[in-house]
């Protein structure tokens, strides 16, 4: 997890209120991210945990690698409007994603996604999925890196 910077109430109310305005427009978000918990929110980092259901798993029982695509380009979004508390977040570049291990259902992931820069045509943004272990970050479960262009 990356060093530890302190929730900031204001930011975190921002992105709660800036998600609960993207999540009744996207059915794929109230598909996948009905129960997601935002918890954390400061400049660039905002952090969630996800209980893993039926609908996060592949044929084989473990997390899906679209739904680990979808997580890092909604918290990568997440961690830009938090960067300045800006209502548009732009549109994806690129997404690169690396799978390191899996989660299956019934297991709880946390997901953190941090802006290292947002600039006025281009945000580059990091994320980490992690396995719950002991209510904390276990193993990890895949990481990304997601670029957008912010323009618009």
């Amino acid at each position: 997890m990356s060093l530890e910077v302190a929730n900031e109430p204001e930011t975190l109310d921002f992105v709660e209120q800036y998600w609960q305005g993207r999540k009744t427009q996207n059915p794929i978000y109230q598909f996948l991210l009905s129960d997601v918990e935002i918890f954390h929110a400061s400049k660039g980092v905002v952090r969630a945990r996800l209980p893993l259901t039926n609908n996060h798993v592949n044929s084989h029982g473990g997390i899906h690698g679209s739904v680990s695509a979808t997580l890092i380009d909604w918290v990568g979004g997440l961690a830009i409007a938090a960067w300045d508390n800006r209502s548009k977040t732009g549109v994806s570049v690129d997404i690169h994603i690396t799978y390191q291990s899996s989660a299956k259902e019934n297991d709880v992931i946390e997901i953190e996604g941090k802006a290292s820069k947002v600039g006025g045509t281009l945000a580059f943004t990091t994320v980490t999925i992690w396995k719950v272990v002991d209510d904390k970050p276990g193993p990890v479960v895949a990481s990304g890196s997601h670029t957008k262009f912010v323009k618009v």
